[in-house]
């Protein structure tokens, strides 16, 4: 009896192993876990909550967000890379940690192509070209001609060495070929202060950020840093307009270790694409300055990689070393 119990069950076992991926249990069956590398209340942490809650709507599902901050991200990162390809741990990166970090840092623990498989753009915060209201230029075309008669002697103020504020003036620097001082803060906020101050002429920032300050007359907004225009100031141009090949966004998107089904990215972008067209994420969106960009994995993909190349290309462009 125990010896047909046994072949009984074995047989069982086999015929499960061979079962087809749709007639096995389907993804998610377990709790997933998205690991935020910065700090709770970003802009990454609170669109991977709200995106984490609906998904556990959707599937049924505990979706947790964990936040495991350091290193520029890597730390948060690098613990997913390093996970199972199994779709149960995912982290919500950004242009520093699955772009720039690796021309910024020295021995990477990660390599942010090839150890993740890309699944949805989240979203892109909106920036601005602001200036100093007593400096001349109007445009992006007079601010490059002003930059050009006072070579050497105009500055721009960024959040800090390798964010996107510093790499964003690099890249004007770069396209319209002017000697501009870059000057680096210990954050976004006393770098706008010093441009209203008119102790720095100009700024690259997102559009929380500056945006009130343009409102209130305090700084004068020049052009969009994105590629198209925004709805909060439909009249701007992009930068592009006049610097072809200029954009810049701090765009978050979602990633799996690499290796990870494709059926489970797909699944999982599908509900993430979802989620962001509602009318209760777009206005979350539009508050904070950011628009979503539809994609799928394949798409997100080429856009990742195609914005590695571009800051790479910036960073040894500008001399700027690997700490």
């Amino acid at each position: 009896m125990r010896r047909k119990t046994f072949i009984a069950l074995a047989c069982a076992g086999a015929a499960a192993a061979v079962l087809p991926a749709h007639a096995q249990q389907a993804y998610p069956n377990k709790p997933i876990r998205i690991v935020v590398p910065f700090a709770v209340a970003g802009i990454a942490d609170s669109f991977a909550r709200a995106i984490a809650l609906k998904l556990g709507d959707a599937w049924g599902q505990p979706v947790v967000v964990e936040n495991k901050t350091g290193a520029g991200g890597n730390i948060g990162a690098d613990l997913v890379a390093k996970s199972p390809p199994d779709g149960y741990t995912l982290v919500m990166g950004n242009i520093g940690t699955h772009a720039v970090n690796p021309f910024l840092v020295k021995n990477m623990p990660f390599d942010p192509i090839k150890d993740f498989t890309p699944i949805a753009h989240v979203l892109d915060a909106e920036g601005l070209l602001v200036v100093n209201p007593s400096v001349p230029a109007k445009n992006v075309a007079e601010l490059v001609a002003y930059s050009k008669a006072q070579s050497g002697k105009l500055s721009y103020a960024s959040g800090g060495l390798g964010t996107t504020s510093h790499l964003a003036g690099e890249l004007f620097k770069s396209l319209a070929k002017v000697s501009v001082i870059h000057v680096p803060y210990k954050g976004n906020s006393p770098a706008i202060l010093d441009v209203i101050g008119g102790q720095a002429t100009m700024a690259f920032a997102t559009m929380p950020t500056v945006l009130p300050h343009v409102k209130a007359g305090k700084l004068r907004a020049l052009a969009v840093l994105g590629s198209a225009r925004t709805r909060a100031l439909p009249d701007l141009p992009p930068v592009a307009d006049t610097l072809a090949g200029f954009d810049v966004s701090n765009w978050i998107g979602l990633f799996a270790p690499a290796g990870t089904p494709a059926e489970v990215v797909n699944k999982i972008n599908a509900e993430v694409q979802k989620i962001m067209q509602t009318p209760e994420m777009q206005k979350r969106m539009e508050a904070e300055g950011a628009k979503f960009i539809p994609t799928t994995p394949q798409t997100f993909a080429a856009f990742q990689k195609a914005e590695a190349d571009k800051w790479g290309k910036t960073i040894r462009d500008a001399g700027i070393s690997p700490e």
